[in-house]
């Protein structure tokens, strides 16, 4: 089986497909005919449900977002725990 390339569809086109499968056409129609795959041509009309973007950052739940938060903030404390373990060695030598 071989991999397909990685491709990048515009916000337009993903909009397309969503409207047509709204408006009746079968996702086997819609897979088969622009070569999608299925996966994520039902990424795309969940999004579009969810929030109305295709963006990621758009379609995170809460849960989601505090974690992103949550790991920015426990670098950010280990970055200072780190300048003042080497504060106190340099403290410490004089």
């Amino acid at each position: 089986m071989t991999r397909r390339e990685r491709r990048e569809y515009t916000d337009e086109f993903k909009e397309q497909m969503v409207k047509l499968y709204q408006n009746g056409k079968p996702k086997a129609d819609l897979v088969r005919e622009y070569e999608l795959t299925r996966s994520t041509l039902n990424r795309w009309i969940q999004q579009h449900q969810n929030s109305g973007s295709f963006r990621e950052k758009d379609n995170r739940t809460e849960q989601e977002q505090e974690l992103i938060c949550l790991r920015k903030e426990l670098q950010q404390l280990r970055m200072e725990n780190d300048i003042l373990k080497q504060a106190a060695l340099i403290i410490g030598r004089k």
